[in-house]
């Protein structure tokens, strides 16, 4: 992870700020341009050179030309085809090897004609057009690079041959000197290309590990700016350098200019002198603003010699919920274990209570007493069940549902199970399909469990239970299936308490009957609450998951809307 100075914006004081990203990376067009330029810049020096030589009043004295005319012509047209490919530079519609072509080409023609105007210039000539070749070839490709060195070569002997017939003789001395120089370019042009193209790929490969490394620098930042643990990075100056999103607001909110520690949060600052003193970690919970949770202060370093720290600031309340569902799953195995140790003795009195029942002679005061001892042993079974069923429960399997043709499906298989009549328990549903994600056997856990738990109590004293299976969408599209009853109701004491395990007012109850439903529920990205009836009675609504379109494979729970 980078750490950089925090700038005076909102935005990077919340967020881990970076200058890389994917593409920052010099890139080989870039890198050849620039070594263009610098290739443009010193023609232009070489044609002003020679436009020196040429119009100078001193030139006599250092070379001599055989046509003084001529040279001047070469001279200013060289220095303006030098100061045109300047300026085509600019433009960035032109190639690199187009322009570096262009010029090599002109520097190697008026090279050649300097060597046969001027005398006494020739090593000098050849050897300015030495690095022009070899600069040249550093940016062109390979057959470009052929040909033109190849045309300095041949143009540089075929110079050599027309100076000596023309001088009507042939100097071994500068034979050998064109030779030389002749084959110097093919081998600097040859050799300066493959520097050119070790270069390129060079720099091709630092492009990649830029973007690599700017991309996983982006990525940490994300990462760090979406954890829900608050991230803090302090240096030795007590100077925050770095805050993501959720320590920002759990510190309050503080504004972009509070960069010392002391004074966003003096509690923060003293935990931390303690830490770099003593080594101690103080885990007493602290709220380090008004109305923001506590957290859980954890002070690592992030060098070896203690120039920057990373306090993280765990949230108490995720905290204290990790504990509590740790200890209900410990709690859960624990009780499954109690549960099935006591299913059979609960068995053998129950069974023992059925046989004294059975005796003619049984007094109808014992007989009262057996009865009470069965109706106990008939609770604790379920109780035994329902725990059991809790602690083995599968995963959920999702899948799509319409939840109107499912209701009406439920309702007279119910009616046949449990010799219900229509009265009693009916389906309310809307005429066209509407679809949900839900395992339907868990779903028929749940709303049986729903409706028996409204022919117990959903019904007047001595009045048959009224059920309504009610299937619909909301106005925004979530579906949802109600069962509503037309009982009593349940008092708002009792009805934030109903969900709870083994809280019952039904001294035969479990209490864990609508604990299991919710927990189904949940397992299935659905929710499942008490609304309450709008004519009274009771109303218990499951909101479902909509579906997802699918993409060729089963959507993960994880990634289902919930309602």
């Amino acid at each position: 992870m980078r750490i950089l100075p925090a700038s005076p914006s909102h935005a990077d004081f919340v967020h881990a700020a970076t200058d890389e990203r994917p593409g920052s990376a010099p890139s080989i067009d870039r890198v050849l341009r620039r070594e263009l330029y610098f290739f443009t810049l010193y023609r232009a020096f070489e044609a002003a050179l020679l436009a020196f030589l040429a119009f100078s009043p001193f030139a006599p004295t250092m070379l001599t030309a055989e046509h003084e005319t001529a040279v001047q012509v070469v001279a200013t047209g060289y220095m303006g085809a030098a100061l045109a490919l300047l300026l085509a530079m600019r433009s960035h519609r032109l190639s690199i090897g187009a322009l570096a072509a262009a010029g090599l080409a002109i520097d190697i023609a008026v090279a050649l004609l300097c060597r046969h105007l001027l005398v006494g210039g020739d090593g000098i000539v050849a050897l300015l057009l030495l690095v022009n070749v070899s600069a040249g070839a550093i940016l062109l490709p390979l057959r470009t690079t052929a040909g033109l060195s190849l045309a300095a070569s041949l143009g540089t002997l075929g110079e050599y041959v027309i100076s000596a017939v023309k001088s009507s003789g042939l100097g071994e001395r500068d034979g050998v000197e064109a030779i030389m120089f002749s084959v110097t370019y093919l081998a600097a042009a040859a050799l300066c290309h493959l520097l050119g193209r070790q270069l390129r790929h060079s720099t091709a490969l630092a492009d990649r590990r830029g973007a690599e490394v700017a991309n996983l620098a982006h990525l940490n930042e994300l990462i760090i700016r979406r954890m829900r643990t608050g991230v803090l990075v302090v240096d030795a100056e007590n100077q925050i350098r770095l805050m993501n999103e959720a320590a920002w607001h759990l510190l309050g909110g503080p504004r972009p200019d509070q960069r010392a520690l002391r004074e966003v949060s003096p509690e923060l600052a003293r935990r931390l002198a303690r830490w770099r003193t003593d080594r101690v970690q103080d885990a007493e919970p602290v709220a380090l603003a008004a109305d923001r949770p506590p957290v859980v202060p954890r002070i690592a370093p992030l060098t070896v010699i203690d120039e920057l720290f990373m306090i993280f600031l765990d949230d108490g309340r995720l905290v204290s919920r990790r504990a509590e569902e740790l200890t209900l799953a410990a709690l859960g195995r624990l009780s499954a274990g109690i549960a099935h140790e006591v299913r059979n003795p609960l068995a053998a009195i129950k069974h023992a209570a059925q046989l004294l029942e059975e005796s003619p002679e049984l007094p109808a005061a014992d007989r009262r007493l057996v009865e009470i001892v069965l109706n106990h042993c008939n609770r604790m079974n379920g109780i035994v069940e329902n725990v059991l069923q809790l602690a083995r429960r599968e995963r959920s399997q999702p899948e799509h549902i319409d939840i109107c043709d499912w209701s009406r499906h439920f309702v007279d298989e119910f009616h046949r199970a449990q010799f219900v009549d229509g009265h009693q328990l009916h389906a309310v549903a809307q005429p066209y399909p509407i679809v949900a994600m839900i395992d339907p056997q868990q779903l028929h856990q749940v709303v049986s469990a729903l409706v028996q738990n409204a022919m117990t109590y959903g019904h007047a004293p001595g009045q048959p239970a009224t059920i309504t299976l009610a299937a619909d969408a909301s106005d925004s599209g979530h579906p949802f299936i109600e069962v509503r009853d037309r009982g009593p109701g349940i008092p708002d004491t009792v009805a934030a308490q109903v969900f709870d395990p083994f809280f019952t007012t039904n001294e035969l109850g479990s209490g864990l009957g609508l604990y299991i439903a919710r927990q189904m529920c949940e397992a299935n990205q659905a929710l499942l609450e008490y609304v309450g009836g709008a004519d009274g009675g009771s109303c218990f609504r499951i909101s479902l998951a909509r579906p997802v379109p699918l993409t060729g494979q089963q959507p993960a729970i994880g990634a289902l809307e919930h309602g």
